[in-house]
């Protein structure tokens, strides 16, 4: 198939229907920091956003990366599900999409035993992959214009916040975690720290928004030092006030 950019589109509106598509201002979910990366072969293509949250059903952190492509590496595999049949429909109803997650912060006795959703009184670390990050005093989240919602508590999505902006490389995907599903021989050509992201919930598409227009048209041929967005991003937390709220 000879992919274009409006079927490209295509693709991830049809995810947005399905809810396979991030939205940032997910219920269930407090956002922190995102990351958006693109690539392409002459024949293929594939887009990968990142998110980086805390949902309080999950327990822990979590960096959620969607990938959209035109092939996939399927990570999941017939073995993951009840039946055969539960398996074919999975691929069926997902053609181009495939998630996944990895916990950046490891389970500790940093979280409250009684409340998950609190730091700990007395934590002073959190492992994040390899090294102990010490647990940031109260100045450092009103330095990072954050009013805590519960002081002197702290809840932990408030920490995954100054994590992000502390510890972001470490918080987000590794290059390899992030091009799992990838084909090997796609080649990323551009990664966005930040961009105008749709409101999905509130009904705005990928197809109507001209950041993701170009980054189709980038994705099916045209030079990257095309992306030229003429309106400011949007995918810091801030933007987002009703992520997590459910």
């Amino acid at each position: 198939m000879t992919w274009t950019s409006k079927d490209l589109l295509a693709v991830l509106d049809d995810c947005c229907e399905s809810f396979t598509f991030p939205a940032l201002d997910n219920g269930y979910v407090y956002p922190a920091a995102t990351r958006l990366a693109l690539y392409r072969s002459p024949e293929d293509w594939a887009m990968v956003i990142e998110v980086f949250g805390f949902s309080p059903r999950s327990g822990i952190p979590d960096t959620h990366i969607y990938t959209f492509a035109s092939r996939l590496l399927r990570q999941k595999k017939a073995k993951d599900f009840a039946t055969q049949k539960a398996y074919d429909t999975y691929l069926e109803n997902n053609p181009h999409n495939e998630s996944a997650f990895i916990y950046p912060i490891e389970e500790g006795d940093w979280q409250d035993p009684e409340n998950s959703e609190l730091l700990a009184k007395g934590a002073h670390t959190v492992q994040v992959r390899d090294r102990l990050v010490p647990t940031p005093a109260l100045l450092t989240y009103a330095a990072q214009g954050m009013a805590l919602q519960d002081q002197p508590n702290i809840h932990v999505f408030e920490l995954c916040r100054v994590l992000a902006a502390s510890c972001r490389q470490s918080v987000l995907a590794t290059a390899d975690e992030r091009s799992k599903c990838v084909p090997d021989e796609l080649v990323q050509v551009m990664q966005l720290e930040e961009w105008l992201h749709p409101d999905v919930l509130r009904d705005e598409r990928p197809s109507a928004s001209a950041t993701f227009n170009s980054l189709a048209d980038i994705l099916t041929g045209a030079d990257v030092s095309s992306y030229k967005p003429s309106t400011l991003p949007n995918t810091h937390w801030r933007h987002w006030p009703e992520g997590g709220c459910l």
